[in-house]
């Protein structure tokens, strides 16, 4: 097994084993997101004339579940290594920044595409959904889950405690999902929200992935594609380089 198989493989053991509350427990809370939400605003909300309320809800449940558990997995996983101490074992391993890339991000990309199964298994018993472009929800899936993952390795070198590692979750992942237009179509936003909804990558990520199941969407998913696309060029690049510098993991 070459340098950076083992340390994906040793990454994919690391959620695995508390599977129960990596994977189990996203797949929960977007149950009951669109329990409560598909329930109570069902009849008040109409985004789309062909497509349910509830049904609409689901693609973004999937793709925020997909985007929050990728940052989540290389993220925790850097933080903890260096409060615990064992990086060190990781450092010593002859592994160039590739390897690091390749292991963390890959690693966060099987965690976040499996919660993301998992959201539209469990969903697809409340809601009727159709595949009208399955290539689109493949290419937006990886794709965030690869660009979520850069980002967790960027919050995970930049972060020195928990408490950072929080912040920049709370202060910034979690309002960039949530303003993503996961519960709502940003046409229904006053223009000064829609603008900046325009500024925020993972609008296009989650409105992408929901035009590949009803061949819809608020802008053209080519737009979409290459602006997810930039983004994630931009943040791997700013990840690699951080890596490769040893940025707050060598003395």
């Amino acid at each position: 097994m070459m340098g950076w198989q083992a340390l994906f493989y040793k990454e994919i053991l690391r959620f695995w084993k508390v599977s129960f509350q990596t994977v189990a427990a996203p797949v929960l809370t977007s149950l009951l997101y669109l329990l409560i939400f598909g329930h109570v605003m069902a009849d008040r909300v109409k985004v789309y004339d062909s497509v349910s309320y509830a049904a609409f809800l689901v693609p973004g449940l999937v793709m925020m579940s997909v985007l929050q558990n990728a940052f989540a997995n290389s993220s925790s996983s850097l933080i903890q290594s260096k409060i615990m101490g064992n990086l060190v074992f990781i450092l010593l391993a002859p592994l160039n920044h590739w390897s690091w890339f390749v292991a963390y991000v890959g690693s966060s990309m099987v965690r976040g595409l499996v919660v993301g199964l998992g959201v539209l298994t469990v969903t697809l018993f409340f809601a009727d959904l159709s595949l009208v472009a399955p290539v689109w929800i493949l290419v937006f899936a990886f794709l965030g889950a690869a660009m979520l993952g850069a980002l967790g390795l960027i919050a995970g070198l930049w972060s020195e405690k928990f408490d950072q590692m929080a912040a920049f979750q709370n202060f910034v992942i979690m309002p960039m999902t949530f303003l993503s237009g996961v519960f709502y179509s940003i046409h229904s936003l006053p223009p000064f929200w829609q603008t900046l909804s325009h500024l925020n990558p993972f609008f296009y990520m989650i409105d992408g992935f929901r035009y590949g199941f009803f061949g819809i969407s608020d802008v053209s998913p080519w737009l979409s594609l290459s602006l997810v696309l930039s983004a994630f060029v931009i943040v791997s690049g700013i990840a690699l380089s951080m890596l490769k510098s040893g940025y707050k993991i060598r003395g």
